[in-house]
C-alpha cells in the first residue's frame, strides 16, 4: 500500500509517501510545497494544488492520509490553513484517492505509543521506524511521515481484527 501522507498549511504543506508491505516501510518521497507571501492566498492554493496534484500522478497512493485540524488561538490562520487543507482533499478527491483522518492524539499514539510525545519524540521515531539517515526537515515533513505512519498502523489492525 502507498500511502501519501499529509500536514496541511498555507506557506508549506509537508509530504510524505511511504509504501507498507509486509509490515515493514519504504520511504518513496518527502518533500514540502512550499508558498510565498508574495502571492496572494488564491495563487498560493493554486500552487499547492497543482504540486499536489503532480505528486499524486507520480506516486497513485492508494491512501491520502492528514491529520484533522487543531486550532486554539488565532482564527485567521486556522482559516488559511482551512482553505490550504480543502485544497489538498479536493486533489485527492478529483483522484478518488481514500481520505483518511487522523486527530494529533491518533498520529502520536501510532508513531510512539504516547498520546502526549512532543514534536522531537515524533521526528525521532520516525526517522527510526522509516530507517532515515537524519530527521527530515521542516517539521512539517516529518510531521507529514508520522501521518503516514500512523494510517498504516491503523490500517494494518484494522486489518488484522477483520481477519480474526
Amino acid at each position: 500500500m502507498i500511502i501519501l501522507g499529509l500536514d496541511p498549511g498555507i506557506a508549506i504543506v509537508g509530504i510524505g509517501i511511504i509504501e507498507f508491505k509486509q509490515n515493514k516501510f519504504s520511504v518513496l518521497d518527502y518533500r514540502a510545497i512550499t508558498t510565498t507571501t508574495k502571492n496572494n492566498v488564491p495563487q498560493r492554493l493554486e500552487i499547492i494544488y497543482d504540486e499536489l496534484n503532480e505528486i499524486i500522478k507520480t506516486y497513485n497512493p492508494d491512501a491520502f492520509a492528514l491529520e484533522e485540524l487543531f486550532f486554539n488561538q488565532n482564527a485567521k490562520t486556522a482559516i488559511t490553513v482551512g482553505q490550504a487543507r480543502g485544497v489538498a482533499v479536493l486533489a485527492a478527491q478529483k483522484n478518488k484517492i481514500p481520505i483518511y483522518e487522523y486527530t494529533p492524539l491518533q498520529v502520536k499514539q501510532a508513531v510512539v505509543g504516547y498520546g502526549r510525545a512532543d514534536k522531537k519524540q515524533i521526528q525521532q521515531m520516525v526517522k527510526v521506524l522509516l530507517n532515515l539517515k537524519e530527521i527530515p526537515k521542516p517539521d512539517d515533513v516529518a510531521d507529514a511521515l508520522a501521518i503516514a505512519i500512523c494510517h498504516a498502523h491503523t490500517n494494518n489492525m484494522s486489518n488484522f481484527f477483520m481477519m480474526r
